[in-house]
């Protein structure tokens, strides 16, 4: 079941890598010819379209830097915090678009910085600890409503493409245990 629901997410991270991201040019750098790929040239202050993994790059450095609706930082957490807790139980609420391989990518840079700047690790500690209270908050959830007959499509729509992964297995084994639960009654006899 797990190594389905990895490599199912694998994937989709994979496709996040390759989406288009607007960002800003910090400064003019010349055409960048990569294998079979070329990008640029770039105009310090601009706005480009580039791919994910190569605005990650040019970000690393420090030619681009992403736009600030591409990232998530801590008040936005907090606010998607406040929205899921305030959310009826039933009810997970919409998460931005991506959420899960962007917050994957804001923890990992804070990790990195902690190295260089060990007063990093109140803030990586900060955002981790919000991330997963919004997940646990999301599973219990999921949970919860893949165990009930039927699911309205508006529950569904506000599940990430990843929690849809976990949903619908959750719900296939949970049907089938209730089935084998009522079958085996009768083998005892």
């Amino acid at each position: 079941m797990v190594s389905t629901i990895i490599t199912k997410m694998r994937s989709l991270d994979f496709v996040f890598e390759n989406l288009p991201v607007r960002v800003i040019a910090n400064r003019n750098c010349p055409e960048i010819k990569l294998a079979g790929l070329n990008v640029g040239p770039f105009e310090e202050g601009n706005e480009y379209e580039i791919q994910y993994w190569i605005a990650s790059e040019l970000q690393k450095s420090g030619v681009v830097r992403l736009r600030g609706e591409e990232m998530l930082d801590a008040s936005m957490l907090y606010k998607i915090h406040w929205k899921e807790r305030a959310q009826s139980a039933g009810q997970p609420s919409n998460l931005p678009e991506d959420f899960y391989p962007k917050i994957r990518r804001v923890l990992a840079e804070l990790k990195m910085e902690i190295a260089k700047q060990p007063e990093k690790m109140r803030e990586y500690e900060k955002i981790k600890h919000l991330f997963l209270d919004i997940v646990n908050l999301r599973l219990k959830k999921i949970v919860s409503l893949a165990a009930t007959p039927v699911q309205t499509e508006q529950f569904l729509k506000s599940l990430t493409q990843e929690e849809r992964l976990l949903y619908e297995k959750l719900y296939r084994n949970i049907n089938q245990w209730k089935a084998e639960i009522l079958e085996l009654k009768g083998e005892k006899e």
